[in-house]
């Protein structure tokens, strides 16, 4: 039997599809590939970085008349992956560039450089980048 292939999903567009939905469709399509035995990863980057942060609540989001009432729980999400063994990283400079401090992330998230990017690239067989 042949090893599964390991994909680096790279997230930068954050909170798409949250309002129709109760969570991010990437990561959502992260989870079910590792369910189904694919070796999947996740860079977290860009606007994407606010994903890791603790105690957010979107409950009572409204737009207009539209109210999301299964609002996401993505930090919840990330949590469940981590437990799960699926890599989860984040650009620390994107984390700074934002104000968001180490102490206010989940733990288990593990930060990189921009630097560092390319080597961290080349360690995987395919990269999505969302």
């Amino acid at each position: 039997m042949s090893q599964a292939k390991t994909i680096l999903h790279v997230v930068q567009s954050a909170y798409r599809g949250t309002l129709e939905e109760q969570d991010d469709t990437i990561l959502w399509l992260v989870q079910a590939l590792a369910g189904a035995g694919a070796a999947p990863h996740v860079l977290l980057r860009g606007n994407a970085v606010n994903y890791l942060v603790r105690g957010q609540d979107a409950s009572g989001l409204e737009f207009g008349k539209r109210r999301q009432t299964q609002p996401p729980r993505i930090e919840l999400d990330l949590a469940r992956m981590i437990e799960k063994g699926i890599a989860v990283q984040f650009v620390g400079e994107d984390l700074e560039d934002r104000g968001i401090s180490l102490p206010s992330i989940l733990p288990g998230a593990r930060g990189v450089s921009r630097g560092a990017l390319a080597g961290l690239y080349s360690g995987y067989d395919q990269i999505w980048v969302w």
